[in-house]
């Protein structure tokens, strides 16, 4: 449980949508199904400042550049440089996290270089239950790429989706994973379904969900934060601060990737109602 009734906010800022050519079955950014997103390659470095701006007035702490794709090219790593440059240039006290997929040692110092703090890959599933919502890469791939963040010295943020069809073992499998990693922090995400997916429907239920946010706090004891992500609102409804109860103390603010989220205004609204203050960290 969340004893000291203090949230950490993090905006989700999707710099690079739809353009994705893996085949992750829970995933609409990929081109393969033809989810009907918004797609394009670059957003404006403005915009994405803007967006970074509006987020802090919204008292988040975590600002995360999120890209789609596999991993990391020259071409991309070069753009994530660029709005992680124009970010911290603004000094607006934002941890800046990068989400860019599969990433070498060399890669990940060059955005350390550029001003991010901390690196957000997640392992999505168990072991072995990835190859049967994922073809087109490897979880070694994932793990290996997490392995690197901490080289780096980098924050590692490392979490998964629940809802896939997995097993109740291999989400345990998946948590046990994350915590061999010791993140600092665990995103939880609950599958979203859409129309164009080929996975039809969230195989948890509400109360699977709470008791996963208990068993993901219990089993990643290294992690500062346990952050309920996508699909809040979808999963919990009316009962979404719940959570909260549970043992998360953080959650991501506004919209998230392809889905809209809850009016930041609404959520810090309701936290103040329910007692909570918000951490005011700075970087």
């Amino acid at each position: 449980m969340n004893d000291n009734k203090e949230i950490f906010l993090c905006a989700i800022c999707n710099i690079e949508s739809g353009t994705c050519n893996e085949d992750c079955k829970f995933c609409t950014q990929s081109v393969k199904y033809k989810a009907d997103i918004q797609r394009y390659k670059k957003k404006a470095i403005e915009q994405i400042v803007q967006e970074a701006k509006r987020a802090r007035e919204n008292n988040a702490n975590g600002f995360c550049l999120v890209t789609a794709g596999k991993g990391l090219n020259d071409k991309r790593l070069a753009f994530v440089c660029e709005a992680a440059r124009a970010v911290k240039k603004e000094n607006l006290g934002l941890i800046l996290i990068a989400c860019n997929g599969t990433a070498s040692v060399e890669q990940l110092e060059t955005l350390k270089q550029a001003g991010i703090d901390a690196y957000n890959h997640n392992l999505e599933t168990a072991q072995d239950f990835y190859s049967q919502i994922v073809t087109t890469h490897t979880w070694e791939e994932r793990y290996e790429t997490c392995k690197n963040v901490k080289k780096v010295g980098l924050r590692l943020i490392c979490g998964g989706i629940f809802g896939l069809g997995e097993t109740q073992e291999q989400r345990v499998s998946m948590l046990e994973s994350i915590a061999s990693l010791e993140p600092m922090n665990v995103p939880l995400n609950f599958f979203h379904p859409n129309e164009a997916l080929p996975i039809v429907k969230n195989s948890v239920s509400r109360q699977e969900a709470f008791e996963l946010i208990e068993l993901a706090r219990k089993m990643v004891p290294s992690a500062k934060k346990i952050m309920v992500a996508g699909g809040r609102e979808l999963m919990f409804a009316d009962e979404q601060y719940k959570i909260f109860e549970k043992g998360a103390n953080a959650f991501v603010i506004g919209d998230y990737l392809t889905t809209a989220g809850r009016t930041p205004a609404d959520d810090i609204a309701e936290l103040e109602k329910l007692g909570f203050s918000i951490k005011r960290e700075r970087k």
